[in-house]
């Protein structure tokens, strides 16, 4: 099987204007119950999405909903499990660590108007409320000319739209999950004021980039460590892409700003190693962003979806 981009969820486009992450960790107090309210919540956050698209066609709402390797073979024991899906263990670098945090369903939610994504948001909630316990809810915004809430230009690592795909999107390497996608869920708190202190000259040394016009800096004019050398997976000799969505998000009467950051793989080995060199390698930005979330979901094909609500999934 092919990738088909109507089999699956939206991984590989934009992250959108108005966006709010949600993470949820089931009570697991009964099995068999919480399974069939799983299912019961996959089947209503599909018709939401389809109804809505219908009724605001305009407003471009995307959703995606993903499970962690521990809900996962907790709600299908007897089923397969996506070839890549293990729990995430925390990262700890000379300087700095990435955090494992405990989440078991990823909710992922944007659109033009923030209305839409309170109003999915709303009815989706009406399905989990009872069986669950939020563990992060976080709204992120789209900043100016989409850049990041440090003022680089984001996502220029990404792979091209017409490429995207194939980086995001599992395909006939592992079969029973061909459509699906990994994602890794990892929010960020910055020091703004250390980070604005910093001369401009600064900054683009260790972001590696230019910040006006974001061309990327010659290699002697880097840092060692900057974020676009720390960053990379090389592995082999080749570098390896995923798609990256660095969302800001703010209280700024609290003082309290960051970045949720989702990397949508089709290989999770990938992301992984990623975040081993940027913290093996003390990523200059880490000096100035701290991070407080850190988990891997498996995002399911519609075909994947539609098993779960119907109980079909393949068996191991």
């Amino acid at each position: 099987m092919k990738f088909d981009p109507t089999d699956a969820q939206d991984v590989y486009k934009d992250a959108g204007k108005n966006v709010l992450f949600t993470t949820l960790k089931l009570k697991r107090e009964d099995q068999k119950l919480e399974q069939s309210k799983v299912a019961n919540l996959v089947s209503r956050e599909q018709a939401i999405l389809r109804s809505m698209n219908i009724r605001y066609p305009d407003d471009h709402l995307k959703l995606t909903f993903g499970f962690s390797n521990s809900v996962w073979e907790y709600l299908f024991p007897e089923a397969k499990k996506p070839a890549e899906l293990e729990n995430f263990e925390a990262i700890e670098g000379p300087k700095y660590t990435a955090p494992e945090t405990d989440a078991d369903i990823f909710i992922h939610i944007r659109a033009d108007s923030e209305a839409i994504v309170y109003e999915v948001a709303d009815l989706i909630r009406q399905y989990y409320r009872d069986f669950t316990e939020v563990t992060d809810e976080t709204k992120g915004f789209r900043y100016f000319e989409g850049r990041s809430i440090i003022g680089f230009v984001d996502g220029t690592e990404n792979p091209e739209v017409q490429k995207a795909s194939s980086y995001a999107i599992i395909g006939d390497e592992d079969p029973d999950f061909v459509n699906g996608s990994y994602a890794f869920a990892q929010k960020y708190i910055h020091d703004m004021d250390a980070w604005n202190n910093l001369k401009t000259e600064d900054q683009e040394r260790a972001v590696g980039r230019r910040k006006m016009n974001d061309l990327e800096l010659e290699d002697e004019d880097k840092l060692a460590n900057s974020h676009n050398v720390a960053s990379q997976d090389n592995d082999d000799g080749i570098e390896h892409k995923i798609v990256r969505m660095n969302v800001p998000f703010s209280n700024p009467s609290e003082g309290v700003t960051g970045t949720y950051f989702i990397g949508y793989a089709r290989h999770w080995t990938v992301t992984k190693r990623m975040l081993e060199n940027m913290f093996g390698q003390s990523d200059r930005l880490l000096d100035f962003s701290d991070p407080v979330t850190g988990n891997v979901f498996f995002i399911p094909s519609i075909t994947t979806l539609n098993q779960i609500v119907d109980g079909e999934l393949p068996e191991k």
